[in-house]
């Protein structure tokens, strides 16, 4: 099993998909702040001081991270923060299916018409599978790091 998830090929297919959801996820919401501000509001879990600081800062995070993914450049670091962020993403998700509550999840957007739910928690499962192997198998090739002469 070890040799399948550590295969060059898949770890470039897996780094391209997580970077490319990143990044369009990212640029959405960095389009429209206002917007993703209230989806941030929606789960009633920010203070209201941070609701815009966050609406702002973490889409960037999204596409940067999404950036170097695909290029492979600090691909693990990269992938620890996706990692991070799908974490507290499946955090919130999962304290808004608990307490009932009937909001878009925000991960595209306004435009995201995805309510939060078991299926948006399984879907953010397994892009932290692919983000948990890039960290655990990643051996820097087919990338634009440095290291990618090993």
């Amino acid at each position: 099993m070890k040799e399948i998830l550590s295969n060059k090929y898949l770890i470039l297919i897996s780094r391209v998909i997580l970077g490319y959801i990143f990044i369009y996820a990212g640029m959405v919401k960095i389009i429209d702040p206002a917007g993703f501000a209230e989806s941030i509001l929606n789960y009633r879990l920010t203070p209201l001081f941070l609701v815009n600081f966050f609406a702002i800062v973490i889409p960037w995070i999204e596409v940067v991270a999404g950036i170097l993914l695909i290029f492979g450049i600090s691909s693990k670091e990269s992938s620890f923060i996706i990692c991070t962020l799908l974490i507290i993403f499946n955090i919130m998700i999962f304290i808004a299916v608990i307490r009932g509550l009937d909001i878009e999840c925000g991960c595209f957007g306004t435009n995201d018409s995805q309510s939060v739910g078991i299926q948006k928690l399984l879907e953010n499962f397994v892009l932290l599978l692919l983000s948990i192997q890039i960290i655990l198998f990643e051996k820097n090739k087919l990338s634009l790091s440095s290291d990618s002469n090993q």
